[in-house]
């Protein structure tokens, strides 16, 4: 495994500077008002559901135990169960007490309703004294509180299998056009093209193309704008986004919005369609042998004058305000904000994702290290779009998204209903 903590840290200020560290608004429970600790194991709720992700999740797990400080009781949850009952996990009698989720406007609604402890002794202890400025930033209330453990990072692309664009004389597009002119070719051998997977449980998948065509055509900063409803989703800006979309709509899988992302990772890896926009943690539910052959290319420059924005979303942890084992939660999150707890879960997992920690180390395989420069070389960067709006307003994008797929030729029917179940969520 490889570091390369200079580039780490200009990734994280990166990430400030892009205006992702979005800070935490509203009151958030007091440590020091919690309640008393009543002992007991932690009780860790836990999305990481893929098979290689939960391994890794044991591991650490069964790592903190052995250090005698304390014990978890690890529950692993299918990912969008856990997305659909977290606010009930939160506000329930005998909640558990950590879980993992995401910094920033998603824990914003949460921290604004009082429902998440605060970590301020957590982050002054010393395994987080080194965390970069804009970590501390997302994860800091508007109040000065700190209520998240940021402990990984990953990126999104556009993923393929070496080997298949190989057999298939093909290579990795520059510019929009050579990117059609790809699809096009694949198309031509019978091949589709575009995997999608926006079916079952995980139509928010197709929010990635909203949003890199969006920061592709309009900029980062009028897409964040966006997402907090500065700009409205029928302006004249987002259109021209819809209208890139339908020329390469042609080439995705017609069963795109019909079975979910694990589905359409699955058939990409097979070879019953060509690539994918998605995030690495996909590769958690690859067999191990594909890890080698699994590549990616950057989401095409559409207009070289928009300064060039990637997707990087942070993961970790938060804490539950109405834990009954406040001592005991403190002590498990300033573990996992350890190098290595965080080197114990990349090395269990698929390896694909980067540390947050200043000097853990990452898997240091060529597919991590050309999405470390992947990363280093955007001017700016962006989440994902729940996390760069809220949990409350994926839905409208979900059931916008969708209906543009079935429905292309309906996109100012679209939009206009898009903007109106926005404005309702804003107006809440």
């Amino acid at each position: 495994m490889t570091n390369q903590q200079p580039s780490r840290r200009r990734f994280l200020a990166g990430l400030g500077a892009a205006g992702t560290a979005a800070l935490l608004s509203g009151c958030v429970t007091s440590g020091s008002s919690g309640k008393s600790s009543s002992g007991g194991a932690v009780t860790l709720q836990s999305n990481l559901s893929a098979p290689q992700a939960k391994a890794a999740m044991e591991d650490l797990v069964a790592a903190y135990g052995k250090k005698g400080t304390g014990e978890v009781s690890l529950n692993t949850v299918a990912a969008e169960t856990f997305r659909t009952q977290l606010p009930t996990y939160l506000t329930s009698a005998n909640p558990p007490d950590v879980y993992t989720w995401y910094p920033g406007s998603v824990a914003d609604a949460y921290a604004r309703k009082n429902l998440l402890l605060d970590l301020g002794e957590v982050w002054s202890s010393p395994e987080l004294r080194g965390y970069s400025k804009a970590l501390n930033s997302l994860c800091t209330a508007t109040s000065g509180k700190k209520v998240f453990v940021p402990t990984t990072y990953y990126w999104w692309g556009m993923f393929y299998r070496k080997s298949n664009f190989a057999k298939w004389g093909v290579r990795e597009p520059k510019t929009w056009d050579d990117f059609l002119d790809l699809c096009d070719k694949l198309k031509s051998k019978g091949i589709t093209p575009i995997g999608l997977g926006a079916g079952g449980n995980t139509a928010w998948v197709a929010s990635a193309w909203f949003d890199y065509l969006n920061i592709r055509v309009n900029g980062a900063r009028y897409h964040r704008e966006l997402l907090a409803g500065t700009h409205r989703f029928d302006d004249p800006e987002v259109r021209r986004v819809f209208d890139r979309w339908q020329e390469i709509l042609p080439y995705f899988d017609p069963d795109g919005t019909a079975v979910a992302f694990q589905d359409a990772s699955t058939s990409m890896l097979n070879g019953r369609s060509a690539m994918m926009l998605i995030g690495t943690f996909f590769a958690d539910a690859a067999p191990k042998d594909a890890l080698g052959d699994i590549d990616f290319f950057r989401f095409p420059v559409i207009d070289p004058k928009v300064p060039l924005a990637e997707e990087a979303p942070t993961d970790g942890y938060f804490a539950g305000a109405r834990t009954g084992r406040r001592d005991e939660v403190i002590e498990l999150m300033r573990f996992l904000g350890t190098a290595e707890a965080q080197e114990i879960y990349i090395k269990g997992s698929s390896g694909t994702v980067l540390p947050c920690h200043p000097d853990a180390k990452d898997a240091g395989t060529p597919l991590v290290v050309k999405g470390r420069k992947h990363i280093e070389e955007a001017a700016e960067i962006t989440q994902f779009f729940n996390r760069d709006s809220s949990d409350a307003l994926q839905p409208t994008a979900d059931n916008a998204l969708t209906r543009f797929i079935a429905e292309p030729t309906s996109i100012g029917s679209v939009l206009t209903t898009w903007q109106r179940d926005a404005e309702k969520i804003w107006n809440a």
